[in-house]
């Protein structure tokens, strides 16, 4: 397969993965972009000779293009290209291109950036996904949790405790938030358990900065426009974060774990490691450093420093895990499969 192929299926793929997903708008635009792209505009130059590898699984391609046109989108700037997205109703392929054509060659400026760095959704549904998991670590370890996030992108996540959620049978986080999350649940719940947030921080290669609107729209161009729930839970979010940001640090994921995640114990706390669909974006050697350092701090864990790794991330065979391991037992549990936004949750570990 020819550098311009596995780009054009990497669209063709897309598209699939977002029609499942029920974005049957950002499924048309990946269509209509991997079947009309082609060499007459910078952007396509780019896209079409991309280096690395395009697909979800690594580079996402088609999803850092379809942030940048999203962006263009809700700014206004190209009222033509904004008549093409929803509310309004799904174009045909040939007019949509006609209008993509256009601003892809007038729009090079603003559309190359966002090709530099993988999406950044912060797909905020997922809190309730890793919430479930930490509900299991507090029952377990009954002491303060302290929350180390990679990928972080602009922290929601990672401020997860500050949100309302029905989990099953269980309500957890704050109470009366200004964002409540209720996925479908299936199974048994989780446990009944509340535990007290130490401290907080993350990393990301390209932190979003919320506290400016630059950056609270360019979180928001990256969830896909047909989906309403999801933007109105992100902006939930944002404001709740905005009133007071989470520590997020710029940096490698691998780099920033060894030098924050001390492998000497903390009596006191159990020390979580968390992250949602953002290992796969790491390359194989950072993956291969946190594994290990991973290992290191959790074999000096103890009953009253416990140390645990929570990560909700794809499977080989497509679906998604939420899979905790958990210090000093190094026990490694499945906890459940989530939809891939956190909107349904199949609960499997039984206390």
């Amino acid at each position: 397969m020819t550098t311009e192929d596995a780009v054009r299926e990497s669209f063709r793929l897309q598209a699939r993965y977002c029609r499942e997903l029920g974005s049957p708008f950002t499924a048309l635009l990946c269509e209509t972009l991997g079947n009309n792209l082609d060499a007459q505009t910078r952007v396509g130059r780019e896209v079409l000779s991309w280096p690395g590898k395009p697909d979800a699984m690594n580079d996402s391609i088609p999803l850092r293009l379809a942030g940048g046109l999203h962006a263009l989108a809700m700014s206004n700037s190209e009222a033509v290209l904004t008549a093409c997205y929803p509310p309004n109703p799904l174009p045909d392929e040939n007019s949509f291109w006609a209008v993509l054509a256009n601003v892809l060659a007038n729009q090079s400026a603003e559309l190359l950036p966002w090709l530099e760095h993988p999406p950044q959704t912060n797909e905020v549904a997922r809190s309730a996904v890793l919430m479930a998991g930490l509900l299991v670590v507090a029952s377990e370890t009954k002491l303060p949790l302290r929350l180390y996030e990679v990928g972080a992108s602009a922290g929601l996540n990672l401020i997860l405790d500050r949100y309302s959620y029905r989990l099953g049978d269980v309500e957890a986080g704050t109470s009366g938030a200004r964002l409540r999350l209720a996925p479908r649940w299936i199974g048994s719940s989780p446990p009944n358990a509340s535990f007290e947030v130490a401290g907080r921080r993350g990393v990301d290669l390209l932190p979003i900065d919320i506290s400016t609107a630059a950056g609270r729209e360019r979180l928001l161009a990256y969830v896909w426009p047909d989906q309403p729930q999801r933007l109105m839970r992100t902006r939930a979010a944002l404001e709740i974060a905005c009133a007071d940001p989470p520590r997020i640090e710029k940096g490698d994921a691998a780099d920033w774990a060894e030098n924050e995640i001390s492998i000497a114990s903390e009596q006191g706390v159990a020390r979580v490691l968390m992250h949602s669909v953002a290992f796969q974006y790491f390359s194989a050697d950072a993956q291969k450093r946190i594994r290990e350092h991973i290992q290191d701090v959790g074999s000096l864990a103890r009953s009253d420093a416990a140390f645990a790794w929570l990560r909700m991330e794809g499977t080989r065979n497509g679906d998604f895990s939420l899979t905790l391991t958990i210090w000093p037992s190094g026990e490694e549990r499945i906890l459940a499969a989530p939809h891939a936004h956190g909107t349904e949750i199949e609960w499997k570990y039984q206390v």
